[in-house]
């Protein structure tokens, strides 16, 4: 009897050793949806992808300035990214790009991906295996996939959405995701997303291309959050070209960079305070006064910076400037 129930745990053993190692070589699925396209207007290329998974952003995303960008996902392959990227720099075509990484990959029928070149050449793949509802479609400039989706309305609306959109390509990015998930995105429900964007020179201070690189890794509403911080990334951006016309000394271009800094993310004290220190060195004062009263009401820590900042020189006389300031400094428990 002992013989027996030891044979039976071995057994157990073994069984139970088969199935850690299927876990193992087999992770989750990055069952999600995406799109990777091409803005030919600023040359921008990025891609945005929204799963019930967490940190989707270092999984699926990848892009280059003025090559190409990638989405790979489905039990995702991540050397898809990089060396999709490489083959696309050396002139490679999307199509012969995808053939190529699938063509030596044993799992390809599990594999789902995007891609898209520096020109708007795009293609999208879906092995056989993946898990239903699964597909993509492509368009001028774009294409979009899915996996585990509620249908395929959710690929059909991604693409009506992103070829009726207008603006920068961060914002029609979103807006074809927005609409995907109205029509009920992921089976399985919300957690992480991502959008990246690049452009040649377009990081911090041109040093390098990653012109926009969101993610939100674990949200019950992702794409809330990502709006919200889009709304922050765009009125950075904004700033800094504005501070870029005012090294130039184009000081009515820098106002109006400004000016859409506030307006895109209204509730950042910096985008009012850098607007009030442009308007006044155009000498729009009141114009200038009323942007600080709403830089110190955001954030009244700015009070010292306000008294000593040369750029409000011309405003630092008026009556309503130590008012706002002495208000500020209360709040701010200095007085």
């Amino acid at each position: 009897m002992r013989k027996i129930l030891g044979f039976g745990l071995i057994l157990n053993v073994l069984l139970g050793g088969v199935v850690l190692a299927s876990r193992v070589q087999s992770p989750p699925p990055v069952a999600t949806f995406s799109i990777v396209a091409y803005d030919p207007v600023n040359g921008e290329l990025g891609v945005a992808v929204q799963s019930k998974f967490f940190a989707v952003g270092t999984v699926v995303p990848w892009a280059k300035a003025g090559v190409g960008a990638v989405a790979t996902q489905s039990y995702a392959n991540t050397t898809y990214g990089p060396r999709g990227l490489e083959m696309l720099e050396a002139g490679i075509s999307p199509q012969e790009v995808m053939d190529s990484l699938t063509r030596s990959d044993e799992m390809r029928a599990r594999r789902q991906a995007g891609i898209i070149d520096a020109k708007g050449n795009a293609v999208t793949y879906t092995g056989d295996s993946c898990l239903a509802w699964a597909g993509g479609k492509t368009g001028k400039y774009y294409a979009c996939q899915g996996n585990i989706l509620v249908s395929q309305a959710v690929v059909d609306a991604m693409a009506a959405a992103y070829e009726a959109s207008r603006g920068e390509l961060a914002e029609r990015l979103l807006t074809a995701m927005e609409a995907g998930q109205r029509q009920g995105g992921d089976s399985r429900g919300m957690q992480s997303m991502a959008l990246l964007v690049v452009k040649d020179q377009g990081g911090y201070s041109g040093y390098t291309d990653r012109y926009i690189d969101l993610r939100v890794d674990d949200a019950p509403d992702p794409f809330k959050e990502m709006r919200r911080l889009l709304h922050i990334q765009q009125g950075i951006k904004h700033l800094q070209i504005a501070g870029r016309y005012y090294r130039d000394k184009n000081l009515e271009a820098a106002v109006k960079e400004a000016e859409q800094a506030v307006l895109a993310d209204a509730t950042n004290a910096d985008c009012h305070y850098d607007y009030a220190c442009y308007l006044s060195l155009s000498g729009k004062k009141e114009d200038a006064l009323v942007a600080l009263k709403k830089a110190l009401q955001l954030n009244p820590k700015m009070s010292d910076l306000a008294k000593k900042d040369g750029d409000l020189s011309n405003i630092r006389p008026a009556a309503s400037f130590s008012k706002m300031v002495e208000e500020a400094e209360a709040k701010a428990g200095k007085k």
